[in-house]
């Protein structure tokens, strides 16, 4: 039996190197990596969304204690010149005097509106949006009370409002309170939320566009 010479090379037990470029010369196919790191989720904003509410509701409570206990309906006193008066009235209707003789419906979506941010709450992280909805929130739990606890009746009541800029008496503006206020700024700063592109979970909305359209299969 011959021993094997030097020059001898047996293909089948050296592969080569793996790196190098095929016979066609195209570059060697790598797998793509698997363990892709996530994006740290932005943390929940719940926190904020409650504080918020909590401050809009105890101002709204104890400013309507404080005028109930103080004004006398038909008169108004004012300050700051006459740019502001105190006018205490009873309303029936929505935020500003609107719809009225629709007390009890407006108590029912007043609830509803309440379920529905609650229920938003958990999934919330983005600080304008928690910002706004704290205030709708607030304000609509504000009046809700009034709703619930003052007379007439268990969601028939009437809400307490007492603020009358430019005039008395709602002569040129209608008399409002701190959850009516903070219903309408609210709802104002969610628009201007979603016209930017802010989404629900703190990132723009143009951002995911982009994203989705880097994605392998999508564009």
């Amino acid at each position: 039996m011959s021993e094997p010479r030097p020059d001898d090379h047996d293909p089948a037990a050296d592969p080569g190197p793996t790196d190098e470029p095929t016979a066609s010369g195209a570059a060697p196919v790598t797998e793509p990596a698997t363990d892709q790191v996530a994006q740290p989720q932005r943390p929940r904003r719940v926190a904020l969304l409650a504080v918020i509410a909590s401050v809009i509701i105890v101002l709204d409570l104890i400013t309507k204690i404080i005028a109930v206990a103080l004004l006398t309906p038909g008169e108004s006193p004012r300050i700051l010149g006459g740019l502001v008066y105190f006018s205490l009235i009873r309303n029936p209707g929505a935020a500003f005097s609107m719809a009225t003789g629709m007390t009890w419906v407006l108590a029912v979506i007043a609830v509803i509106v309440v379920v529905v941010i609650i229920r938003m709450a958990a999934r919330l992280r983005s600080v304008p949006w928690a910002v706004c909805l704290g205030l709708i929130l607030g304000g609509a739990i504000g009046n809700l009370i009034d709703r619930i606890f003052r007379s007439p009746g268990f969601m028939q009541g009437h809400v307490v409002d007492f603020v009358s800029v430019f005039g008395p008496n709602a002569e040129y503006f209608p008399v409002f309170n701190v959850a009516d206020s903070a219903i309408t700024i609210g709802g104002i700063t969610l628009v201007v939320t979603a016209l930017l592109g802010i989404d629900f979970d703190g990132t723009r909305l143009r951002g995911k566009e982009h994203q989705q359209a880097q994605e392998p299969g999508r564009g």
